[in-house]
């Protein structure tokens, strides 16, 4: 299987999860510690904190992923970094998860602060964006089509995040405490 297919299969699977996130949430465990500690944090309920809490956890997740494939990469394994992207894509949406059921607050807030903290990816694909538009060759006769496709699915997989973000932690009600 292509890298394209392996590429294709992750946003396909990534649609699929947002599709079924109405039979995700509830499974998402209320008593958690995390989700306790955040429904009884005064700063958590004010919406431009929590979207800069969403947005700095982006930040933080991604770069770590970012990291770890890095660091997998110096292994020399094949399709060991696919995992580590697949296991930081499932940890994102639990994450976001969480914070969608720990949110206390009106809808119009919620969209705030999910348009705050998604908008980390939006920063980041108008970043490759920018760095594909002005994309030059290092030194005379340098071919930048692989640098370019890089770039490409960068700004592909960053919407494709920045979208899930958003559903999960401003679209979606709340699901009730049983």
């Amino acid at each position: 299987m292509g890298f394209s297919a392996i590429f294709l299969l992750g946003i396909a699977c990534v649609i699929i999860i947002t599709l079924l996130k109405n039979r995700i949430l509830p499974n998402i465990n209320t008593e958690n510690k995390l989700t306790k500690k955040l429904q009884h944090t005064k700063w958590y309920q004010n919406h431009y904190l929590s979207g800069g809490f969403v947005f700095i956890m982006n930040a933080i997740l991604f770069s770590l992923a970012v990291l770890i494939i890095f660091l997998v990469s110096m292994l020399h394994i094949p399709f060991l970094h696919l995992f580590v992207m697949g296991a930081a894509t499932f940890i994102s949406i639990w994450f976001w998860a969480l914070i969608n059921v720990s949110w206390k607050g009106r809808k119009g807030n919620r969209i705030k602060m999910g348009s705050i903290g998604s908008s980390f990816y939006l920063l980041l694909g108008i970043f490759f964006l920018y760095k594909l538009m002005t994309l030059k060759p290092s030194y005379p006769g340098e071919d930048t089509f692989m640098a370019g496709i890089g770039l490409l699915f960068g700004i592909i997989v960053t919407l494709v995040a920045w979208i899930t973000c958003f559903i999960f932690t401003a679209l979606v009600k709340k699901i009730r405490e049983v």
